[in-house]
């Protein structure tokens, strides 16, 4: 890799130990991937923050990148394994919150900011068109390169971490234009219609890429998407998929920047989405936990959760997560009120993938595909996919 002089006295320990040990991260990568050289990046999100996933040799790593690593760029966390101010309330344990606040005081100490959020760029961390960013979090890295435009690869934990305290990051994958173009043409001749639809949708095309071998779906027939419905489907493709851009004529910018793909042409119609839901329904269980946020509710969501609470009361477990900042948005708009009145929990700065809660439910509902593809996996929950108005009428029947 050709390296400039600041690049170089990094890689040789001028700016310190976790400068030195980010460039030998980045340098490795990127002549694994055969970068030319490296680019400068605006903004990093960093995953594999909760503790649940650290464990004590990851806690170990960051605390030795605190020693002297500081952050060059606009760093923010995924989310942690624990509301930061409401634990007690969702019975997270004493001892994880202990070490939690361990990890989050080692990405502080470096100054990243630590909102923790799987949205970031609804609460600040918001890079434009052609950008280039570090991310790391599957459906923020694909919102990031599909919806937004901006160019990332899609990073991990130590990765990103590095880029965060170099500003930089091998120029390869989607960094460079050529790899961008869409591979397999998806045309849908149904409608479309809320999240967990849209989560659905992204199931199927995730499922069909992995069969194919292909990464970047080219997608036709949707009239119209919301931001909270682009986030879903950005979550569900990315887990199914393994997918970290996609285009969507007439909805993401670079959709007419690259030929339509011919090749490979594949409808979905309303029989196959049909078929997809139920793949995320089981059958014959109770549901005793539901949760609306995966990703990170946004304040229009929390709006909608709240007329829908309206003058009710929950009779399960049930949590709306969503960033710290869009909490405190909800908090001033009311909203919050009503939600806690019925007997709703929020879960800020977390989410029902990254907390601690296997073994403590047996059953969730929720309107999010990746949520019921970790609920099996992670948490051997029994799943059901619903939308927000069903979600609600399951929390309160």
């Amino acid at each position: 890799m050709e390296l400039t002089s600041e690049e170089l006295d990094m890689l040789n320990g001028k700016y310190g130990k976790a400068a030195k040990k980010s460039m030998e991260i980045l340098t490795t990568l990127g002549e694994i991937f055969d970068a030319e050289c490296m680019v400068d990046v605006v903004g990093v999100q960093i995953a594999g923050v909760s503790y649940d996933n650290l464990g004590e040799a990851g806690l170990e790593f960051l605390s030795e990148m605190a020693e002297d690593g500081k952050v060059r760029v606009l760093t923010t966390l995924n989310p942690a394994g624990m509301d930061r101010e409401n634990w007690k309330t969702l019975g997270i344990d004493k001892e994880f919150v202990k070490n939690q606040n361990r990890a989050i005081d080692a990405f502080a100490k470096m100054g990243i900011i630590t909102t923790c959020s799987c949205t970031p760029y609804l609460i600040g961390n918001t890079p434009h068109f052609g950008q280039h960013l570090a991310w790391a979090e599957s459906s923020a890295v694909c919102y990031a390169n599909s919806v937004i435009g901006a160019q990332t690869n899609r990073e991990g934990g130590p990765s990103a971490l590095a880029s965060a305290i170099t500003g930089k990051t091998p120029k390869y994958g989607y960094h460079l234009n050529k790899n961008r173009h869409g591979e397999v043409l998806f045309e849908v001749t149904t409608e479309i219609k809320g999240t967990h639809e849209f989560g659905v949708l992204g199931k199927i095309i995730g499922d069909k890429l992995v069969e194919l071998g292909k990464k970047i779906p080219f997608i036709t027939g949707i009239l119209r998407a919301t931001v909270e419905e682009l986030k879903s489907f950005c979550a569900s493709v990315a887990t199914y998929g393994g997918t970290a851009l996609f285009h969507m004529e007439g909805i993401t910018p670079e959709y007419n920047k690259y030929h339509k793909p011919s090749d490979m042409v594949i409808n979905i119609d309303d029989e196959l989405l049909k078929q997809a839901r139920k793949e995320l329904i089981d059958d014959d269980f109770a549901i005793d936990f539901v949760s609306i946020g995966c990703p990170h509710a946004s304040i229009h969501e929390i709006e909608r959760i709240a007329n829908l609470l309206k003058g009710k009361k929950v009779t399960k477990e049930f949590w709306i997560t969503t960033a710290r900042p869009t909490k405190r948005i909800s908090d001033e708009a009311g909203y919050s009120k009503i939600i806690e009145k019925a007997g709703a929990k929020f879960a800020a700065d977390t989410c029902c993938v990254v907390a601690p809660i296997k073994g403590r439910f047996k059953g969730i509902m929720v309107d999010s595909a990746k949520a019921c593809y970790y609920g099996r996996a992670k948490n051997q929950f029994k799943v059901k996919i619903g939308s927000i108005e069903e979600c609600i009428k399951e929390a309160t029947e």
